[in-house]
């Protein structure tokens, strides 16, 4: 071949490495493929379960969701509490703070779980711990704690966790700051400044926005109608979560008194949103029933008086926390509420059309209210029988009541790695 022909020949020889090249590249994939597939296929399988925090027990029932609601496993929260109380002895401020929370808030008990939920890949509890100031997220393979955030102040309170389910928000009582925290990592993503003492907080707009309901002072006896200004700030601040600025701040105050009901604490408690996010339904201290808030329109527009139990006082001074009733949830079809009557010991479902309540089923100082896992039951726990308890939806009667630990309070509905039954260590 002359050398007329060398263009051919590289072009030839370019050929060839091309395919040399594609060859190789093609082999290369293949075996990346066999690397990473293993890796996806080996995910974890989820199980649907519920949450049970025992706040004096510092254990965390894990139930079933649906059916009979029996227990699977248990879990300390507190496997740290030698060092947790040697830190709180040896700070006489600390120590301060959480005697006043045993003698307050915890009814002559330390409150050693508040609020839960689990991981994304449900390998993990996260956990707020109200006598030890802190949020920790706790193996459930192990039992032991994988990282800790202590809040800013003397004590931790409600969460929520965004749609995602990759962060969540922690109320730190007594600095009137909620922050929040990537739920894997426990790394502060940002915080703000609420009313005093922020209590409830839940995630709206898909996750864009959190309300936080800040229920003031309760730990004090001034509790008669015209000592309420000495209850402080109380009001629902809503924030950015792509900034953390405040958005809006909503004082009920003035909403009931253009309601015409003045005579009513503006201190927001559990709260739930309808379906649509376009009414919002809450307790307020002191208070034997609910309220409805069009958003909209930002104005109460019903109200909902609840039955009074003939055997609890109407001492203030006597209900917990100041909260005669504490706790509600709404079915998914936004058709039924669930309220737990926590001082008249009774739960009831009502119906949101018409505010007509069913049977008060009798419950011992029920003290929250959730929906199962399949939508039908609303699920409570009875702080004062140590147990939680299934109300049909549809019925209003009670299905099952099944033990758990000491005071439950928070229930919530938790996807964990499937086979779990508890720590191993």
């Amino acid at each position: 071949m002359n050398a007329s022909s060398a263009p051919a020949r590289k072009a030839l020889a370019g050929s060839a490495l091309t395919r040399r090249l594609t060859r190789a590249a093609a082999t290369a994939a293949v075996l990346a493929a066999c690397v990473t597939t293993p890796a996806t296929s080996t995910a974890a399988e989820l199980r649907e379960v519920m949450f049970v925090g025992n706040n004096w027990d510092g254990t965390a029932d894990v139930v079933k969701s649906t059916g009979d609601f029996a227990r699977i496993g248990r879990l300390n929260v507190i496997p740290d509490k030698t060092q947790r109380l040697t830190e709180i002895y040896l700070n006489p401020i600390k120590l301060a703070f959480f005697l006043g929370i045993r003698q307050g808030p915890g009814e002559g008990h330390d409150q050693f779980v508040d609020d839960m939920y689990a991981t994304p890949d449900g390998t993990a509890m996260v956990v707020s711990r109200p006598s030890f100031a802190d949020v920790v997220s706790l193996d459930l393979a192990t039992g032991k704690i994988k990282w800790r955030f202590p809040v800013s102040g003397f004590r931790s309170d409600h969460m929520a966790v965004s749609p995602d389910g990759t962060k969540i928000a922690v109320s730190a009582s007594t600095s009137n700051t909620v922050h929040v925290l990537d739920i894997n990592t426990g790394r502060e993503l940002g915080s703000f400044k609420a009313g005093d003492k922020p209590h409830e907080n839940i995630f709206t707009g898909g996750g864009r926005y959190i309300w936080n309901m800040s229920i003031g002072e309760v730990n004090n006896n001034f509790d008669a109608p015209d000592q309420d200004w000495l209850k402080g700030d109380r009001h629902i601040t809503i924030v950015d979560t792509s900034n953390f600025q405040i958005v809006k701040t909503i004082d009920m105050r003035s909403r009931l008194n253009a309601f015409g009901r003045s005579d009513l604490s503006n201190a927001v408690r559990p709260a739930v949103f309808s379906p649509d996010f376009s009414k919002l339904y809450f307790q307020v201290s002191f208070f034997n029933g609910f309220l409805e808030y069009d958003v909209a329109t930002d104005a109460i527009t019903r109200v909902k008086t609840l039955p009074k139990n003939p055997n609890t006082s109407d001492d203030r001074t006597t209900f917990v926390n100041d909260s005669r009733h504490h706790g509600l949830s709404i079915n998914p079809d936004g058709s039924k509420l669930c309220v737990a009557g926590t001082m008249d010991d009774y739960a009831t479902v009502v119906d949101r059309a018409t505010l007509q309540q069913g049977p008060l089923v009798t419950a011992s100082k029920p003290y929250w209210a959730t929906v199962s896992g399949d939508g039908r039951q609303c699920v409570i726990s009875e702080s004062g029988a140590d147990q939680i308890t299934a109300i049909d939806f549809g019925t209003g009667q009670k299905t099952v009541s099944v033990p758990v630990g000491d005071h439950p309070q928070r229930v919530r509905v938790a996807k964990i790695t499937a086979g779990w039954t508890g720590p191993t260590s």
